[in-house]
């Protein structure tokens, strides 16, 4: 986490509890489901330690300064101290035991220990946490940037030349991206708590997609939040750019932060997608269904639903239609999209501009993958609606700036 970035606060749930009752909270750490029944004051700092017993976490001045007890919250870089763990039910916690094993470190593991950046290791936790995301959402950070964008986490042994140095050959090493944690997997958490009112349970492991193929995708009545209408002239053949639409893995490749990651039969699918507006970061898990998929009329539907954990929710009616054009193919893309939450607090105008930049960057994307046989590599950072805006912003003026009857 840099020194400007905010903590992750956006979408946590509102609590009231009366002086001495307890929360019920369920939520996912390191793989591990849990549930805590804790005071509502009750710190994720101490919760993770006190409660869950992974002490990896350290806590230093417990004001969000020093950064030693970042972990990652929903896959974005948070301070323990100053989140309530009882805020973040539904959300998934990854600290530092989730990072990597003994017997099979994370990179940024093994950097540390290889540039001797572990010093007396209080800070190590937190500046390992804060690396990986750094990578993760801006992995072309240069060497001469590292400083100020690591300095959100305070090492007390003045160590961060080493520490400098690990990050950066980790991010040599893995110019494609950072892996993801390796540490993530089901296992008994056993708090050290004595004997306060916490209890950890292991949830019952549900067959993997079994809610979601009983899930029906059911649109909102009345006019969607946003209409989109897109038409792209693709200069590639239809028969290539079919070939994508047939593809759903591929296809979904193609969209701007989106991932799909389970076929569940019967042309269901789970998948995720992330966006970031401004320092408001959203990562949707949902499920989308094809109703059609005609290469006679070139025309494929699909109806997708989303939430996040905050309680942001979209829904989609998605039609793609392809035909052959003289030049290469007309690809048409209508969307009519319903938002609910924190996303349908921004206006309809900059929504819709910033789903037509998407659905551009969608277009372009079939193109590629059209060419090559593949969808392009897409960074790990959430795609970010305020650049898109910009760049959708930047072709109005082009447009205006042009002379009538002039290229």
């Amino acid at each position: 986490m840099t020194s400007t970035e905010e903590p992750v606060q956006e979408g946590l749930r509102p609590v009231c509890a009366e002086a001495g009752e307890t929360v019920e909270v369920r939520f996912t750490v390191n793989g591990t489901p849990a549930v805590l029944n804790l005071p509502a004051r009750v710190t994720l700092a101490d919760a993770l330690r006190d409660h869950l017993g992974l002490t990896g976490t350290h806590v230093g001045c417990e004001h969000g300064v020093c950064g030693m007890c970042t972990v990652l919250v929903d896959g974005e870089a948070a301070r323990a101290c100053l989140l309530f763990a009882c805020q973040l039910d539904g959300a998934e916690v990854v600290t530092v035991e989730g990072l990597g094993r003994p017997d099979d470190l994370h990179p940024l593991q093994e950097s540390f220990g290889r540039n001797h950046a572990l010093q007396c290791g209080f800070c190590t936790p937190g500046f390992l946490l804060s690396s990986y995301d750094l990578l993760s959402n801006k992995p072309e950070v240069t060497d001469e940037e590292l400083p100020a964008e690591l300095s959100g986490v305070i090492c007390r042994c003045t160590g961060y030349r080493n520490i400098l140095t690990a990050v950066s050959q980790t991010r040599a090493a893995h110019p494609e991206g950072i892996p993801e944690p390796g540490n993530c997997a089901r296992r008994a958490l056993v708090g050290r708590s004595g004997g306060q009112s916490a209890t950890v349970v292991e949830e019952r492991a549900e067959p993997s997609g079994e809610a979601d193929r009983n899930v029906e995708i059911v649109l909102p009545e009345g006019d969607p939040t946003i209409a989109v209408q897109v038409d792209t002239a693709l200069d590639v053949p239809f028969d290539e750019v079919w070939r994508v639409l047939d593809d759903v893995r591929v296809l979904a490749g193609c969209l701007p932060g989106a991932e799909l990651t389970e076929e569940l039969g019967e042309q269901l699918y789970a998948g995720r997608a992330r966006v970031a507006v401004g320092p408001i970061k959203l990562s949707f898990h949902g499920i989308a269904r094809v109703l059609e998929q005609d290469r006679e009329t070139g025309t494929i539907r699909v109806l997708a639903q989303g939430q996040d954990t905050g309680g942001a929710q979209t829904q989609a009616d998605i039609t793609l239609r392809a035909h052959a054009t003289a030049a290469g193919t007309e690809l048409r893309a209508d969307a009519a999209v319903y938002l609910t939450g924190r996303i349908a607090q921004f206006g309809r105008a900059l929504a819709g501009d910033i789903s037509r930049r998407m659905f551009e960057q969608f277009a372009d994307s079939v193109r590629q993958a059209a060419t090559t046989g593949e969808a392009p590599q897409q960074s790990n950072a959430a795609p970010s609606a305020f650049r898109m805006m910009f760049g959708t912003l930047l072709d109005r003026i082009k447009r205006i700036g042009r002379p009538r009857g002039g290229k």
